[in-house]
């Protein structure tokens, strides 16, 4: 079973349709690797739902395909999923996440309040601290 992490904290999954592999078409929700070529993700409105993998919290490919998405225009719904470690939601926030995909496990060692805790990720960017 997943665990959802958004700036509210942990919640079940929603998603109830189902995903896609991205070499198969597009569909209502694509699962992408974190290999993928950013521009070669479909982005028509039938996408409503890209979970992009984090195979290891080391591989930051993730944030770089979530950003070039957002920049491409894509408005619908964006969730890392896998090896996202607590430390790094800000991070995926900031990358043009709305969601997080953990498993149990790391929900257990990673408590709630720990990614509530970087949940204002707006407030703690280098931005906020140039401006004082």
């Amino acid at each position: 079973m997943s665990v959802l992490v958004t700036d509210t904290g942990f919640s079940t999954d929603d998603w109830q349709a189902g995903y896609t592999p991205l070499e198969e078409g597009t569909a209502r929700a694509l699962d992408v690797p974190s290999d993928a070529d950013p521009d070669s993700i479909p982005l028509s409105a039938e996408v409503e739902m890209i979970r992009v993998a984090f195979p290891s919290f080391a591989d930051g490919r993730g944030f770089t395909i979530a950003r070039q998405l957002r920049r491409r225009g894509f408005a619908g719904r964006l969730r890392a999923a896998g090896h996202v470690i607590s430390d790094q939601y800000a991070m995926a926030r900031r990358a043009g996440f709305d969601e997080v995909e953990i498993d149990e496990d790391l929900a257990k060692r990673q408590p709630e309040e720990d990614w509530r805790f970087r949940a204002d990720w707006t407030d703690h960017d280098y931005r906020a601290r140039l401006r004082g």
